[in-house]
């Protein structure tokens, strides 16, 4: 038997909340809400007393998987690596299938995203790139080709 019912979101904790979620609703996520969070609930979940949350939970257009960001107004956030090479332990990347990979790319570029690598194509079926958006996460776009 599974213990897991379904893939339910991913959270990364960010420094500007407002600049992450301008990013990834530019992208097509839809914003779902936004709240702050703290007291008992929270302290006993991530084991910080006193914490304090910012949360913004994002959905794609097909009510996939979502997205939530978080910025912590107390304690204030630890810095992280912004420059971390996809080798890095730990989570590296965000990935979405989009309609049109190279529009995608540019409209991050026109933002001042720019790729990690290049656009690189898998057996025919797909072309992938990875985006470094802000705050140094690691978008991974790809288009259903062939």
């Amino acid at each position: 038997m599974s213990h897991v019912r379904r893939f339910d979101h991913v959270g990364i904790t960010v420094a500007d909340l407002d600049a992450v979620t301008a990013f990834f609703a530019g992208l097509g996520l839809e914003v779902e809400g936004r709240m702050f969070v703290e007291g008992e609930f929270l302290d006993t979940v991530i084991g910080i007393p006193g914490s304090r949350t910012e949360i913004v939970m994002l959905r794609p257009p097909d009510g996939g998987t979502r997205l939530e960001l978080s910025s912590f107004t107390r304690p204030d956030h630890l810095p992280g690596s912004p420059a971390a090479p996809a080798n890095e332990l730990g989570l590296r990347n965000v990935a979405f299938e989009v309609h049109d990979l190279q529009a995608a790319v540019d409209w991050a570029a026109a933002d001042g995203y720019q790729l990690v690598g290049g656009i690189g194509e898998y057996e025919g079926s797909w072309r992938m790139a990875y985006v470094r958006g802000p705050e140094g996460i690691i978008v991974s776009l790809a288009e259903r080709i062939g």
